[in-house]
């Protein structure tokens, strides 16, 4: 399932014994885990999830797992780019203190991981792992205790009405009550609304989130909501309809729907977060660690919430070890109204033990005594560990 990438360590360095949280060693390998079928978005769609696995040796011999999964179609970051930027910074990161993780993810952004969140989220969930089992602390009390419990949507992702319709009746077979709905892109609104009609009509009490990953124009905008609401549709949520720049747009959408607007693309950084506050352009913005890292991430929903602002989890296409860190934060932190952690439903294979517990749409990391308590199978070793 993966190769093993070899760190190129630059000089030598010595263990401080009497430093157990020092790095000890730093492995960086592919990871690539086939999806059931291709997930769609109004960008595109992808059929293998091509992440990268990061592991993180303390000097006590306590490992810590991070996930960077890049998602092309959506901001344009790939494998290679996370692997590259990864392996440049292993030269250094050798003999730092994972209780530093603040300013050793700092340093890694300086250096270059700036242009890749989803490296930068890898080493910083590695490190706050290892740190974390090393203390004996589950990582959603690390992030404030505030609760153990979220209720994920699952992902209806582009295709025709009858595809719409067969996975919202899955999805309700699963007993998930929130439905998201992947809309824009070439096909047009009336594509989307045939889409959108298929599914309330085989599932006519779930709430539905309707997602455009910056993919519909204004005038499709207009036409999706007048469509709707000659339907008798009120979504919960439309979710970054219009251009991750088009501020003004997104304000005027929700003057003009009334519905609750999410910010998503628009929102990558504290400085995408103030914006978006200052344009008054969302009710809600989603949170993803993929986008700039853990850390940037507090940053931004503290933003979100001294602005009065709603908050929403969610993630590019991640296995069960990327999901359970967000689910960890969203639940910790607490005050999440919506939650999007469902991408490990539609993978193919699952190389983890531990995680997230997941009943229906009911998510809990009350049983994780440490880390996010996700690990690598026993028989699937990775490459170069003893």
């Amino acid at each position: 399932m993966t190769r093993m990438v070899a760190p190129a360590h630059a000089g030598a360095w010595t263990s401080d014994v009497s430093n157990p949280t020092q790095i000890h060693d730093l492995h960086i390998a592919p990871l690539d885990i086939p999806l059931f079928q291709p997930f769609g978005i109004s960008g595109g769609a992808q059929a293998i999830a091509n992440n990268v696995l990061v592991t993180i040796e303390l000097s006590d011999g306590t490992r810590g797992y991070g996930e960077a999964a890049p998602l092309s179609p959506y901001n344009g970051e790939t494998q290679a780019d996370a692997l590259a930027t990864l392996l440049a910074a292993s030269a250094w990161l050798i003999g730092r203190d994972a209780r530093a993780w603040r300013d050793v993810g700092a340093e890694f952004r300086a250096r270059g991981g700036a242009g890749c969140g989803s490296a930068q989220c890898a080493l910083e969930t590695a490190l706050l792992d290892a740190l974390t089992r090393h203390d004996g602390m589950p990582l959603w009390r690390f992030f404030g205790g505030a609760g153990t419990e979220l209720e994920t949507d699952m992902t209806v992702t582009t295709g025709s009405a009858g595809d719409a319709a067969d996975a919202a009746r899955a999805i309700r077979g699963r007993g998930i009550r929130v439905i998201k709905v992947k809309v824009g892109g070439p096909a047009g609104p009336a594509h989307d609304l045939a889409r959108i009609a298929a599914i309330h009509a085989v599932a006519p009490d779930s709430p539905l989130i309707l997602d455009g990953n910056a993919g519909v124009t204004r005038g499709g905008a207009t036409e999706l909501v007048r469509g709707l609401r000659a339907l008798g549709i009120v979504p919960v949520l439309i979710e970054q309809w219009l251009p991750k720049d088009d501020l003004d747009g997104m304000r005027a959408l929700h003057l003009e729907s009334g519905w609750t607007v999410a910010a998503d693309e628009s929102v990558s950084t504290v400085a995408g977060a103030r914006r978006v506050v200052e344009a008054r352009a969302a009710q809600v913005i989603n949170i993803k660690l993929m986008k700039a890292g853990v850390a940037e991430a507090l940053e931004i929903a503290a933003v979100a919430r001294a602005a009065g602002l709603e908050l929403m989890i969610g993630g590019n296409i991640e296995s069960l070890l990327a999901m359970t860190m967000s689910a960890c934060f969203a639940a910790g932190l607490g005050d999440f109204r919506f939650a999007d952690l469902d991408t490990p439903l539609f993978l193919a294979s699952n190389p983890f033990e531990g995680g997230y517990a997941l009943e229906g749409g009911q998510i809990s990391v009350a049983h994780i005594a440490a880390g996010h308590g996700v690990v690598p199978k026993m028989n699937w070793r990775i490459p170069g560990w003893r």
